[in-house]
C-alpha cells in the first residue's frame, strides 16, 4: 500500500467522522439577539468584513450587526474550518462561502438538513424574495441547481454564467517568447513539446541565463486537465475542494468510466511524465500555490515564465516596465491521439451542486427572515452591484457614451473602476455577494477593447474562451443531473472522496516518477488502489442514479 493510498483513505475517515459528528454536537446550538447576525465567511487578503464598506451598506439597510468568523480564500484550510465549525456545535446563524474555494455538497445538505441542523428555505422564499424569485423564473436551471436531492431547498448556490470559468483548463503562452525562437503556436503536444523545448534551450528571455521556466502552473489541475485531453477526456477539479466532484468520471456510449483505468489516460500521463523528464515543467508544477506561482511570474530578475496552464493569467501583474502582462496569449486546445477536446464544467453557469449560502438552526426566525431578505438584496441589480464590487465612483460607475460592454450585442450597464492604490480594496464581499451573475449581467459590463490592458481584462478573457468553444468532449459525465439520497450517499460521499483525492496524488506521483507509468507493475498496483478504494462500486453507484434519471 502506497503512502499516497493511506493518506487518501485518511482523508475519506476524517471527512466521515467529522460530518458523523454534527449531529451530536448541534442539538441546542448557542444563539444571539435577533439584530445581531452572525456568519462564517472567507476573507481575502485585502479585506476585514467586520470593517467593510458592504457591510456597512447592509446593517444601516436591514437595521442588523454582523459579525463574522473567517476563513481564507485557501480551499482546504477553508473546508476544514468550516467542518470543524460545524463540529463544534458552536456554528454562525449562516454561511456564506465562496464556491470555487469551498461549499457544501448536496450530500451535506441532505445530511445536515435531515440532522436538524439547516433550516429548510423553501417556505422562506417568496413575495419577501422578489429578486431571487424573478431569478429563479428568468434561469429555471438556477433553482434546479437549488433544489436538493430530496427535492427541498436547504441552500443557495452561487449562479454565475461565467463564460470563461466554463473552460478552466487553458494554456497562457508567452508569445514575445515565441517570436523570439521563431516558431508557431503550437497545435499538437509534438509541436508543444518542440516549443517547451526551445523556451528551456535558446534563451528567449535573452539574459544569457539558463533561467527559464517553459511550463509551470499552481496545484496541476489545469496542466493535467490541457495536457492529457488530446489523449483522454480528462476533467478538472478547480470549483471545489478536492473530492465533491466525480471529476475521474467519464461517460462513453452511455456507460459511466472511471477514466484512470483506460489504456488512453496511461498514455496521456506517459506524455505528460515525459515533458517533466525532460526539465520542460516546472519542478513546483503540482505542488506549489498560487502565492507561489505569482512570485514566478512577477520575479524581478526578469520574465522566466513561458507559459502556465491555468483558467486565466492573473499570475503576473502589470506593473512591470518590459510589458511581461501583455505578453501571455492562449493556446487553442491542442489536437492529439483522441482529437482536440477541452475540458468543460458543466452544470450550469460555472456552477456546482451544493450551496454556498444556509441558515443554520441557531437563527431564530426573525433572522431568518432577515437573512433571506438580505440575500433578496444581493441578487438585486443594485444589490448585486454594490456587493461585488463596491462602492459607485470609487469601484465601479454607471455607463458613458462611447463605452462598449463585453458582449457588443448588448447595452452597456456597469463599468469597473481601479482606485488609487490604497483605496477601495475593502469596499466589497467580492465573489460572496456573487449569488446571481447571469450572462445578461456578466457581458453588458463595459470593457476596454485592447486587452492586453488591465481595462481590457475581462475581453482578453471572453475572446480567449472563443478558442476552447466547440471542442467539448463527447466523453464528458454530467453528474450535476445525477442524484444520490439516503444511505446510498453516505457511501458514496466516503468512496467519492478517497479515489478522487487518491487520482490527484497519483497523478501526481506518476508525472514525477514517484510512480513509474511504464511499469506494469506500478500500473497495476494503481489499479488495485483503485479497487481497493471502492472504484466499481463508485462506478456503480453513478451508473444507477444515471439511469434513473433518465
Amino acid at each position: 500500500m502506497t503512502s499516497s493510498f493511506v493518506r487518501a483513505a485518511a482523508a475519506g475517515a476524517a471527512l466521515a467522522v467529522s460530518t458523523g459528528a454534527f449531529a451530536a454536537c448541534s442539538s441546542e446550538p448557542e444563539t444571539t439577539p435577533d439584530n445581531v447576525i452572525t456568519i462564517f465567511a472567507p476573507q481575502g487578503d485585502d479585506a476585514d468584513l467586520d470593517t467593510n464598506a458592504f457591510t456597512k451598506v447592509i446593517e444601516e439597510q436591514f437595521d442588523v450587526d454582523l459579525e463574522f468568523e473567517t476563513t481564507t480564500w485557501d480551499g482546504a484550510a477553508a473546508g476544514e474550518k468550516r467542518q470543524i465549525s460545524l463540529a463544534s456545535g458552536d456554528y454562525p446563524d449562516a454561511y456564506m462561502l465562496i464556491p470555487w474555494v469551498d461549499q457544501f455538497s448536496s450530500d451535506e445538505l441532505v445530511k445536515l438538513g435531515g440532522q436538524g441542523v439547516l433550516v429548510q428555505l423553501d417556505d422562506l422564499i417568496g413575495e419577501d424574495t422578489p429578486n431571487l424569485t424573478a431569478a429563479f423564473e428568468k434561469e429555471p436551471g438556477f433553482k434546479e441547481l437549488a433544489t436538493s436531492p430530496d427535492g427541498k431547498i436547504w441552500g443557495i448556490p452561487a449562479w454565475n454564467d461565467c463564460y470563461h470559468c466554463s473552460y478552466p483548463s487553458k494554456l497562457w503562452m508567452n508569445s514575445t517568447w515565441l517570436e523570439a525562437v521563431g516558431l508557431p503556436r503550437p497545435t499538437t503536444p509534438e509541436e508543444l513539446r518542440t516549443v517547451l523545448e526551445a523556451f528551456k534551450t535558446q534563451d528567449p528571455n535573452g539574459n544569457g541565463e539558463a533561467d527559464e521556466i517553459p511550463l509551470s502552473a499552481a496545484g496541476g489541475g489545469s496542466l493535467l486537465s490541457y495536457l492529457m485531453n488530446p489523449y483522454v477526456y480528462t476533467a478538472e477539479m478547480y470549483s471545489n475542494a478536492e473530492g465533491t466532484t466525480p471529476a475521474t468520471l467519464g461517460a462513453v456510449d452511455g456507460e459511466v468510466v472511471l477514466q484512470p483505468t483506460r489504456d488512453e489516460w496511461r498514455d496521456g500521463i506517459a506524455y505528460v511524465n515525459s515533458l517533466y523528464e525532460d526539465g520542460l515543467i516546472d519542478e513546483g508544477a503540482f505542488t506549489q500555490n498560487g502565492e507561489a506561482l505569482n512570485a514566478k511570474g512577477n520575479s524581478a530578475e526578469g520574465v522566466i515564465l513561458g507559459s502556465v496552464a491555468v483558467m486565466h493569467p492573473w499570475f503576473v501583474t502589470d506593473d512591470h516596465e518590459d510589458g511581461r502582462y501583455g505578453q501571455y496569449d492562449a493556446v487553442p486546445p491542442l489536437t492529439g491521439p483522441n482529437g482536440s477536446d477541452a475540458t468543460y464544467s458543466g452544470g450550469g453557469a460555472g456552477a456546482a451542486p451544493g450551496a454556498t449560502f444556509v441558515i443554520t438552526n441557531r437563527s431564530s426566525e426573525a433572522k431568518q427572515k432577515k437573512l433571506m431578505q438580505i440575500l433578496d438584496f444581493m441578487v438585486s441589480y443594485e444589490g448585486h452591484l454594490q456587493g461585488e464590487f463596491g462602492v459607485e465612483g470609487v469601484n465601479w460607475s454607471r455607463p458613458e457614451a462611447g463605452d462598449v460592454a463585453l458582449d457588443e450585442a448588448l447595452e452597456p450597464n456597469f463599468k469597473t473602476l481601479t482606485p488609487p492604490e490604497g483605496e477601495g480594496a475593502n469596499n466589497s464581499w467580492g465573489p460572496i455577494a456573487q449569488f446571481f451573475s447571469d450572462a445578461e449581467f456578466r457581458n453588458s459590463q463595459v470593457t476596454a477593447t485592447d486587452i492586453h490592458t488591465p481595462e481590457g481584462y475581462e475581453r482578453r478573457l471572453f475572446e480567449a474562451t472563443k478558442l476552447y468553444e466547440g471542442h467539448e468532449s463527447d466523453e464528458l459525465f454530467p453528474y450535476w443531473e445525477v442524484g444520490v439520497t439516503g444511505e446510498t450517499a453516505t457511501e458514496l460521499s466516503t468512496i467519492q472522496t478517497n479515489v478522487e483525492n487518491f487520482v490527484v496524488q497519483a497523478s501526481a506521483e506518476f508525472v514525477t516518477g514517484v510512480r513509474d507509468i511504464g511499469s506494469d507493475e506500478d500500473w497495476a498496483d494503481f489499479q488495485q488502489n483503485l479497487t481497493d478504494l471502492g472504484a466499481e462500486r463508485y462506478v456503480e453507484i453513478y451508473q444507477e442514479a444515471w439511469d434513473a434519471s433518465k
